[in-house]
């Protein structure tokens, strides 16, 4: 089968989470034989960014850890039909531009034999319905959301059985416990500033604690205004700055913790969707803390793969304990770690695409709903 993915990016996850899942799960569909190439717009706001910042050596860490992807530029100028040429699926994600979407969905209308699928992992559909709105999709067969309380706002949308909930996964090759263990210390976390979705729960749940427990906190990521470098300071904290994802395995081994602090989105409006953090974090078998999250569609088992924080005080007992109990990270580790390898991984991912294919290949399967 020959899938065509339009991407914000696959070569850059500057300040984009979904390359993380992308690159693993086309992967995993090329190894088990499908043709599998990615498009992305040359002007992309992540690819420019991470050139600006660090230049071509910024996608070195990619290319050498995903040399067999096939990814190519696009300008507005270039042929959507030529880009599908001999394609049986059309993936589209949600960063993509509104006339692009309108346009692969018009082809379908037109008799393109390609199943187009539209794959949304953001929370704009509850944050900024209005922009949603401005997707054209009635051309579309169907909405890939990547969790289920997304997955109801476009059956709210009139979408009914033409969404399938499908989450974002390790890639487990690559995203793994280290061959030889080395000493850790201290805590770890990955992750972005950004529009201030989170900005009071990074004090609370992320830098207080950490202080409370006197362990040294390292922080990776980017788009971290002034007032961001100057609280992580006041804390004591060690802002690093960017990391490739492909080096997040080799940052996690170097740590004793690390912690996930959910966008607020994620916590209160649309619960029950991890970011894919979490994913690689159990992966790579480094114990884990949450602040609040509500894992509405029992993907793990909280208290046994991860801890969870109530509010700070909690987190910092929890950092505390985890400091001088190696059993219990142990424990942590391989809990997180098993439940990974039963059902998360970008081999899970792909089975579930394959067989939502096959649905919308039977007879009937071809009846749009929106």
């Amino acid at each position: 089968m020959k899938i065509v993915y339009f991407t914000h990016s696959l070569v850059s996850c500057w300040n984009h989470g979904n390359a993380h899942f992308l690159r693993g799960v086309l992967d995993e569909l090329r190894r088990r034989g499908h043709d599998t190439i990615a498009f992305e717009p040359e002007t992309g706001w992540s690819r420019q960014n991470l050139l600006r910042d660090h230049g071509p050596s910024g996608l070195a860490p990619f290319q050498v850890k995903y040399p067999d992807l096939q990814t190519y530029c696009y300008s507005e100028a270039d042929d959507l039909a030529r880009m599908t040429d001999g394609a049986d699926l059309v993936i589209v994600h949600e960063w993509n531009e509104p006339d692009l979407v309108a346009g692969l969905g018009m082809q379908r209308k037109r008799g393109a034999p390609f199943l187009l699928l539209f794959h949304d992992t953001h929370h704009r559909a509850v944050s900024a319905p209005e922009e949603m709105r401005t997707y054209d999709l009635s051309g579309y067969d169907g909405v890939l959301a990547f969790g289920e309380a997304l997955s109801e706002v476009y059956r709210a949308w009139g979408w009914g059985s033409r969404v399938w909930t499908w989450h974002e996964a390790a890639d487990v090759r690559r995203f793994r416990p280290p061959d030889h263990e080395q000493e850790r210390e201290g805590l770890v976390w990955i992750g972005n500033w950004g529009d201030g979705e989170r900005s009071e729960e990074l004090t609370e749940f992320l830098l207080a604690p950490a202080r409370a427990a006197h362990l040294d906190l390292a922080i990776y990521g980017v788009r971290y205004p002034d007032d961001a470098v100057r609280t992580v300071a006041r804390y004591g904290a060690h802002l690093r700055g960017w990391a490739p994802n492909p080096l997040a395995p080799e940052i996690f081994a170097r740590h004793a913790a690390t912690l996930h602090v959910p966008r607020r989105y994620y916590a209160k409006v649309l619960p029950g969707i991890p970011t894919i953090r979490v994913f690689e974090a159990l992966a790579c078998g480094i114990p884990l803390v949450c602040a609040p999250w509500e894992d509405a569609e029992q993907l793990f088992r909280p208290g046994a793969d991860y801890l969870i924080a109530e509010n700070g005080r909690q987190m910092s007992a929890h950092l505390r304990t985890l400091a001088q109990d190696a059993d219990m990270r142990a424990e942590l580790a391989e809990s997180g770690l098993a439940t990974i390898h039963a059902q998360h991984t970008c081999a899970h991912r792909a089975d579930e695409l394959l067989t939502i294919v096959g649905e919308l290949s039977q007879p009937d399967g071809l009846r749009k709903t929106a």
